[in-house]
């Protein structure tokens, strides 16, 4: 330290002295330092002893000596104990000494490493499922799902990610950015600046993603653990040609199904983003029941007793939905449907919902078709393409065929045999192992609006025949 003019020496001096004196202390601090690694696994154990299971799990995640110190019986029988025993007083805490003397009688010495820790998880999976059980067991005659669907994936804390796999192996998980519910089904978007080069990924799983310990009056920890659900897999060597369905002038976009749209940048051929389109129809069950390697099975479905096989379906009620980026085009429900047992063609019963030659059954959508995207740096919108959401009940109301999925409207060579329309025709078209969906609409210069002048559903026999039960 240099003394400048007015100052005494003196001073200088006591402050080199205590710079010297913090110098040492920090010294002295540096050397007598702990490290929790060097821990004996005693004190280790006893720290613990104190966390909860949020906080037990995310310290089993630091290191493989914390992973097996953090599996440890005696510890995690407390906390199942504490939480699942019969004779626990609410309004009496337990200190850990009288929980472990409580709990020495319960086998834990017999038991591997990490067993209770499995049967608390276990547990409360099952409490989980039970409570989002009674949520969606009230059902609307309307549409024919559950009333409380909303509520479920609100108090269930559901989120939405997919894992994008390398061909080396190596895996990169992106929670959801974005969501919007619609009247039947749910819209997901992922996008962000680090995705992985498109040319060395292979595959992509979507998954839904929930908390493991769920509580209605409290929101699921940022960074706690959670359980992973399979969806849906799909193969990204199939975003071709053939699977692409519209383009802006900065991206163009494929679909995948089912209900998948990949969105790639025109200028580098990389992915720009991603957006999953599920319907309500088991949606909670298959976000949530299903593990990360293997999706949710739909139970058994038990066939109904078809009075009159020889007269077809009837008493069928469609509900449609046609939406793109929060603006809905069209919203009609269909009711008293039905078709003969004549009408097959090539496998499938021709189920006709709006008539050509009726004038009276054709409907305008609202607005010009298009589907709005979005980046965290660019946005744009899409002609031309859109959602859609088809909601089939049969006649004792129970959902028969749904889906979610992107569509787009192309221009037909020459319309169909029928009224003439002053204006171009386009065709919508949609096709899955259990039906296709076939609509023509038509372009009206004047009123800058479109008409769809025709609505056709195709079911599957197979599908039929599987559904009562018979040939």
């Amino acid at each position: 330290f240099r003394t400048g003019p007015g100052v005494k020496s003196s001073a200088g001096r006591t402050a080199v002295k205590q710079y010297a004196r913090r110098g040492q202390h920090s010294e002295k601090s540096s050397n007598c330092s702990i490290s929790l690694d060097r821990m004996p696994s005693e004190i280790l154990l006893k720290i613990f002893s104190y966390l909860d299971a949020v906080n037990l799990l995310c310290a089993g995640c630091v290191s493989r000596r914390f992973y097996h110190l953090a599996n440890d019986n005696f510890i995690w029988l407390r906390i199942y104990s504490t939480v699942f025993s019969p004779k626990r007083s609410n309004w009496k805490v337990n200190s850990v000494e009288e929980t472990t003397v409580s709990v020495s009688g319960l086998s834990v010495e017999d038991k591997e490493a990490g067993y209770w820790k499995k049967e608390y998880i276990a547990k409360q999976i099952t409490s989980v499922k039970t409570a989002l059980a009674q949520v969606l067991q009230p059902v609307s005659p309307y549409t024919g799902l559950p009333v409380k669907t909303k509520e479920a994936l609100r108090i269930s804390g559901l989120g939405w990610a997919i894992v994008l796999r390398e061909k080396s192996g190596k895996e990169y998980i992106m929670q959801h950015v974005n969501l919007s519910l619609n009247d039947t089904s749910v819209t997901v978007v992922w996008y962000g600046k680090n995705w992985p080069c498109l040319a060395t990924l292979t595959t992509l799983d979507l998954c839904g993603v929930t908390p493991v310990f769920m509580d209605r009056h409290k929101p699921p920890a940022k960074n706690g653990p959670r359980w992973h659900s399979l969806i849906a897999k799909y193969d990204l060597s199939h975003l071709t040609e053939s699977t692409m369905i519209g383009c802006d002038r900065l991206v163009q976009i494929f679909c995948l199904h089912p209900g998948l749209l990949v969105g790639l940048w025109k200028k580098e051929e990389e992915l720009a983003f991603v957006m999953a389109n599920l319907h309500f129809h088991h949606l909670v069950e298959r976000s949530t029941l299903g593990s990360a390697s293997v999706p949710y099975e739909l139970p058994l479905h038990s066939p109904f007793l078809d009075d009159s096989p020889e007269y077809g379906l009837h008493g069928y009620q469609l509900h449609v939905d046609m939406h793109g980026g929060g603006v809905f085009y069209l919203c009609g429900t269909f009711r008293n449907l039905f078709t003969k047992k004549g009408c097959i063609e090539d496998g499938y019963v021709k189920l006709v919902v709006i008539n050509f030659k009726n004038n009276r059954e054709h409907l305008p959508l609202i607005g010009k078709v298009g589907l709005a995207w979005r980046t965290n740096i660019f946005d744009g919108f899409i002609k031309s393409c859109s959602i859609v959401d088809i909601t089939l009940l049969d006649e004792h109301r129970k959902p028969f065929w749904c889906l979610s999925s992107p569509v787009c409207m192309r221009s037909a060579a020459c319309p169909s045999d029928g009224p003439n329309f002053l204006g171009q025709t386009y065709y919508v078209d949609y096709m899955d192992t259990e039906g296709r969906v076939h609509a023509e609409l038509v372009w009206i210069e004047e009123t800058e609006e479109y008409f769809i002048v025709s609505l056709v559903l195709y079911l599957s026999v197979a599908k039929i025949n599987h559904w009562f039960g018979q040939n």
